[in-house]
């Protein structure tokens, strides 16, 4: 077998959520991470994957090691805030969807 780059399966992974199967997207997202742990994308992709499945404990830590690789990234911080959002807590929710709402007005999270 031929070892395909993390583009490779990051793109076959989001192949597999169009056509809806979101289990094989999973499991392809998580490999792109344990190939690269800074990969924010793959972080994001599998964060979004895991919340279609209802698996929203899983689907909050991949959020959480997003906005942890790019704490000023306002995508990162608006998923994580609906990840919360979906399991109920809302007070974790709302801290996150502020942090998106101060990047969006073009405030920063962290240093650069």
């Amino acid at each position: 077998m031929t070892e395909h780059s993390i583009d490779e399966i990051f793109d076959d992974a989001s192949g597999d959520i169009a056509v809806g199967d979101l289990e094989s997207a999973v499991a392809k997202y998580r490999r792109c991470v344990e190939m690269a742990p800074h990969f924010f994308d793959g972080w994001h992709a599998l964060g979004m994957a895991l919340m279609k499945l209802g698996r929203f404990a899983e689907a909050i830590e991949a959020g959480k090691k997003a906005v942890e690789l790019r704490p000023n990234d306002q995508i990162g911080w608006t998923s994580l805030s609906l990840f919360y959002n979906r399991t109920g807590n809302i007070k974790e929710a709302e801290a996150a969807g502020a942090k998106a709402k101060i990047l969006s007005w073009g405030g920063k999270i962290a240093k650069e």
